[in-house]
């Protein structure tokens, strides 16, 4: 069993994950492979707001997972 909340734990994944994260990103920047200003603004617009949709949902699938738990507890199962 968790000793933690799902909040905490998920906080504290992308605490660890956000630097690495950020290091993959630099890499990819650094490595020559965005040569225009066009391949720039692309890549990120998905990474970053791919990094943030991913954050946001962990917090929708646990509220989708309570309501799952809870609508399974009033119909008695």
């Amino acid at each position: 069993m968790l000793s933690y909340s799902f909040k905490t734990l998920w906080n504290r994944t992308y605490m660890f994950v956000g630097p690495l994260w950020l290091v993959l990103v630099y890499f990819i920047w650094a490595s020559g492979q965005l040569g225009t200003l066009q391949d720039q603004v692309v890549f990120l617009s998905v990474v970053v707001p791919g990094f943030i949709l991913t954050y946001i949902s962990g917090f929708i699938i646990e509220k989708w997972h309570k309501n799952k738990k809870t609508r399974a507890a009033a119909n008695g199962q």
